[in-house]
């Protein structure tokens, strides 16, 4: 049998492929959205049926009463995923998505006076049901994979959020080149386009295993055990055990939104966290390069049709990009990766301020445009890939890692409503800020990438290679230590990567004792013989 085939049969026969293929496409409906937003916000029809400016501040608004919506479902259905269980809120999740794009698609088509009341209503609507899937998805894939793979798991479903970017950018350029910006169908076609994600989708849900977790919290051992044999097979046992014991320790705990910021409560440090860590990503500025992606280019002196290729060249090496990601979360660490990636995107915003300066000062200082305006996009292809790398799925990784399984919902929850606010604010001021700012923008990101940066070095705990109720022990040494400083608790230990040493089986140790090829060897697929 050849390689290729063994790699299907494997994926095809493996409940835990089934989650990451499932999850990754469903993750790839936040992506479509961005990417499909990025043209249409510049079709000519799609503004005067809107009855809207191209500079109309209302354009923003549109794009951004999207992520209010996000937050919105994120709480919804995480309350969902609690109670009746993580499939059925996907399922209801999806559903929501797929009511929200099919009202956009139709505004404006019989009744051009509630065109714009129906596109809002549409982008509030799809956005409670990808903020379920963003607060949901991640958890139960989580829930399902092992301690030594979780960010493996999401980073992989992060790669497919981009390629939802790119094919809804690459769906937008065709029918734009080919209809024109004047005709209807260049911006309806994306978005009924994006249909087939949340369709194929609830089809496909009831095949999926529920999370053991959530039937262990719910006192349904015997659908635990099915569910974990149908995962883990042999190991089955050892993972059951485990989960009843935890559930043992944490079944008297209940653990509400109001409870998790206070600070007098044990999980207040922990949504801190999260909520910093969606901030700072938010203030990376690529809710900004990925929703107007073409503007971006045009502040380094290209034309908009040069702007609009450069773009899907950028969302392209984003895609393939991520493959580091997923071969470096679980190597490096979390926190190496958003530090590393902090400084990456930091000196490249401050340099793209120097050669946004330079594009438009050009003709003062005879200086042809494209040399700025090359050496600027390929810094931006750079630090598009570092963000992708270091800022994507780390962000959502985190809050799956921290929480007991009484929060870890909620905890979930308040990172995506954290995210739907900041990217509401980012991307309906980035408009405002290209107006006001010109290239200078970039020098605001510049700063901001600096001081996440400099935040995760402090205050950010390493979760990689530790178990759920390891990462919880954190947080009660750094309280019995009296400090917020990862470095000063139980003598920095938590700023080190854990992960299994080959030379010993079973046992963990400092990722430092173990060769760096090797951490990597072991991300990278492999079929037994």
């Amino acid at each position: 049998m050849s390689f290729i085939a063994q790699h299907l049969r494997q994926a095809y026969n493996d409940k835990q492929t089934h989650v990451v293929m499932f999850s990754a496409t469903a993750i790839a409906l936040y992506g479509y959205d961005q990417g499909m937003m990025s043209l249409i916000n510049t079709n000519q029809n799609y503004l005067s049926t809107m009855g809207i400016a191209e500079e109309s501040p209302i354009v923003g608004v549109i794009v951004a009463v999207y992520y209010l919506g996000c937050a919105v479902g994120a709480v919804l259905f995480s309350k969902l995923a609690d109670k009746f269980g993580r499939k059925k809120s996907i399922f209801f999740s999806l559903a929501s998505a797929s009511l929200g794009n099919l009202i956009m698609f139709v505004s404006g088509m019989k009744f051009p006076k509630l065109a714009l009341g129906l596109m809002l209503a549409g982008r509030v609507i799809m956005g409670l049901g990808v903020g379920g899937i963003d607060a949901v998805i991640p958890t139960f894939s989580s829930e399902l994979s092992a301690d030594e793979s979780r960010g493996k798991a999401l980073a992989q479903e992060f790669q497919s959020n981009i390629f939802g970017l790119v094919m809804a950018f690459a769906i937008n350029l065709g029918v734009t080149i080919q209809l024109g910006k004047w005709n209807q169908w260049a911006w309806r076609i994306p978005i009924v386009v994006m249909q087939v994600y949340p369709v194929l989708l609830m089809a496909l849900v009831e095949r999926l295993p529920e999370s053991p977790r959530w039937f262990i919290f719910n006192d349904r051992q015997n659908d635990a055990r099915e569910a974990l044999d149908s995962i883990y097979g042999e190991e089955a046992k050892e993972k059951f055990d485990g989960l009843v014991e935890q559930h043992e320790k944490e079944k008297d705990e209940s653990v509400g939104y109001f409870d998790m910021i206070n600070p007098s409560h044990p999980q207040f440090k922990p949504t801190i966290i999260v909520i910093a860590l969606q901030i700072n990503q938010a203030l990376t500025g690529y809710g900004a390069v990925s929703v107007y992606g073409p503007q971006i280019f045009g502040l380094l002196g290209f034309d908009v049709r040069v702007s609009e290729y450069l773009t899907l060249a950028n969302y392209t090496s984003y895609f393939l990009l991520m493959t580091f990601a997923w071969i470096l979360i679980d190597v490096l660490g979390r926190r190496q990766l958003l530090i590393q990636g902090s400084i990456v995107l930091s000196s490249c915003f401050a340099l793209l301020t120097v050669f946004g300066g330079l594009s438009e000062n050009s003709s003062k200082l005879d200086l042809p445009v494209y040399i700025p305006g090359i050496i600027g996009t390929v810094i931006l292809f750079i630090a598009t890939g570092a963000f992708g790398i270091g800022w994507l799925a780390t962000v959502w990784l985190i809050p799956t890692e921290i929480f007991p399984t009484t929060c870890r919902a909620n905890g979930t929850a308040i990172s995506v409503v954290v995210w739907g606010f900041a990217n509401f604010a980012i991307t309906f001021l980035t408009p405002v800020m290209f107006n006001n700012l010109s290239y200078f923008i970039f020098l605001v990101f510049a700063g901001t990438n600096a001081v996440a940066g400099l935040w995760t070095y402090l205050y950010l705990p390493e979760t990689g290679g530790r178990s759920f109720e390891e990462n919880q022990d954190f947080f009660k040494e750094a309280s019995e230590a009296n400090t917020w400083r990862v470095h000063k608790v139980a003598g920095g230990d938590w700023i080190k990567m854990r992960y299994p040493d080959p030379k010993n089986d079973g046992e963990v140790v400092d990722a430092e004792r173990v060769p760096l090829l090797t951490r990597v060897e072991d991300q990278l697929p492999s079929i037994d013989n």
